[in-house]
């Protein structure tokens, strides 16, 4: 149900009124009581998520390329401490065939 943005032409009270959008507008002011209100046309409020599985965590912010970035380079192993990227020697070969 939207909320709508109303505001009398006798007094000039405004104010919002949540209502379904199958509902006649409202005529009467709340406030002088006469028959001068008229229905605004508003931008439309914002999207609301309701329910769970949405938190402020699943949006990516600015930063996270960066961060991104940082994290990839801090989990790769330096070339100059790896065994791994070395050729095995000639008695590492001779004890796998015994």
């Amino acid at each position: 149900m939207p909320t709508y943005d109303y505001a009398c032409k006798a007094c000039g009270y405004r104010f919002e009124e949540f209502q379904s959008m199958s509902s006649d507008p409202l005529k009467k002011c709340p406030k002088c009581k006469k028959n001068q209100l008229q229905r605004l046309i508003g931008t439309g409020a914002g999207v609301i998520f309701k329910g769970s599985g949405f938190y402020e965590t699943d949006y990516r912010g600015g930063g996270y390329a960066s961060d991104a970035k940082k994290d990839s380079e801090a989990s790769e192993p330096k070339s100059s401490d790896s065994k791994s990227d070395a050729a095995p020697s000639s008695s590492d070969a001779s004890k796998s065939d015994d």
